[in-house]
């Protein structure tokens, strides 16, 4: 009898073993107060919506490339990893999102991980670098070391993770500490001496017509500076929304500057892309592009930014949102604009 259960048990291992691995992901759970009909899973170059039934509970089949997706139900949304021949269930509660979020199943151990990973995350605060760049140099090391510790321990005692994601997670946290390490110096900088409240850095620079125009002119009204150029492809898809926030605005008491980086060499190409796109706002140029004064006082290396300057010419919002974010309407709105 024994004899026979150990070959019961062998025979059953050799047929796993032969077993065709599936080309594909079964996913299926429940959601609990679902607001939405279906669950949406996002890839790079893939996009699948599944049917919630009324019940909540939803089941399919996906052939995807191995990796980080997003999934949502419409209004929530999070992350998981999904790699082809896993069966999996996703679990979660709507009114207690992401907490609730559980897995099962083949794939489960490794976007468990990941779900503790993403509210780490958010328990730290590593989405909100000014919480870090504020602190003064000590603390900032202790909690970096702090983090990183955590970070190691988490991955360290997480068993069972797919090696790939090992792999791709320990380098995710080494450029994590890497990004907050070597942009201190300067984003410390920025939101330390760019403070809410603090005099403004002033600019001076000529218009399309040649007349310099500075921040003194529009003394009791609120600024909104889009520093940006003319090569810059972040930057030109702001237009649009520009346009509407001028017109929006008009008469009010918000000045928008558009200040050009682009160097005085290339001022027929500034001025004639003003016209051709027919800029709204009050345009001009900076004298040494990158190394102008106003730019480099608010220690700017990256287009577009957008910088809220308050009535008496001091600093509002260093890092204002930008005119295709909803927050900044919220803001002006706020501020009775």
């Amino acid at each position: 009898m024994k004899k026979l259960l150990i070959l019961l048990i062998s025979l059953g291992m050799l047929s796993c073993a032969n077993e065709t691995p599936k080309n594909y992901v079964m996913l299926k759970g429940k959601v609990d107060n679902s607001k939405s009909s279906t669950l949406t899973v996002m890839g790079k170059n893939y996009k699948k919506e599944i049917a919630i039934d009324e019940n909540g509970s939803f089941q399919d089949t996906l052939k995807v490339s191995n990796g980080f997706h997003g999934f949502n139900d419409g209004t929530l949304q999070s992350f998981l990893y999904l790699k082809n021949g896993y069966d999996m269930s996703l679990n979660f509660d709507a009114n207690d999102f992401p907490a609730s979020i559980r897995f099962e199943g083949n794939g489960a151990v490794t976007n468990n991980y990941l779900s503790e990973k993403l509210q780490f995350i958010k328990r730290e605060e590593l989405d909100n670098y000014r919480a870090y760049f504020e602190l003064d140099k000590e603390d900032f090391d202790a909690k970096i070391m702090d983090v990183k510790y955590k970070m190691e321990t988490m991955l360290n005692e997480a068993e069972g993770l797919d090696p790939e994601v090992i792999e791709l997670e320990r380098k995710a946290n080494n450029d994590l500490i890497t990004f907050y390490v070597s942009n201190y110096p300067s984003e410390h900088y920025n939101v330390t001496s760019l403070k809410k409240g603090q005099p403004s850095p002033k600019f001076n620079y000529p218009d399309i017509n040649g007349k310099n125009i500075s921040l003194e002119d529009f003394k009791g009204k609120f600024v909104y500076v889009d520093v940006w150029a003319t090569w810059c492809g972040p930057c030109k898809r702001e237009i649009p929304f520009l346009k509407e926030l001028d017109e929006q605005y008009d008469g009010k008491d918000l000045a928008i500057v558009s200040l050009s980086i682009d160097k005085m060499e290339n001022k027929d190409k500034w001025l004639q892309m003003v016209k051709n796109e027919n800029l709204q706002g009050i345009q001009i140029l900076a004298d040494k592009d990158w190394n102008s004064d106003f730019v480099t006082s608010y220690n700017i290396t990256g287009i577009p930014r957008f910088i809220l300057i308050d009535p008496e010419g001091n600093i509002y919002d260093a890092n204002a949102p930008r005119p295709s974010d909803p927050r900044l309407k919220e803001l002006l709105s706020s501020l009775n604009i």
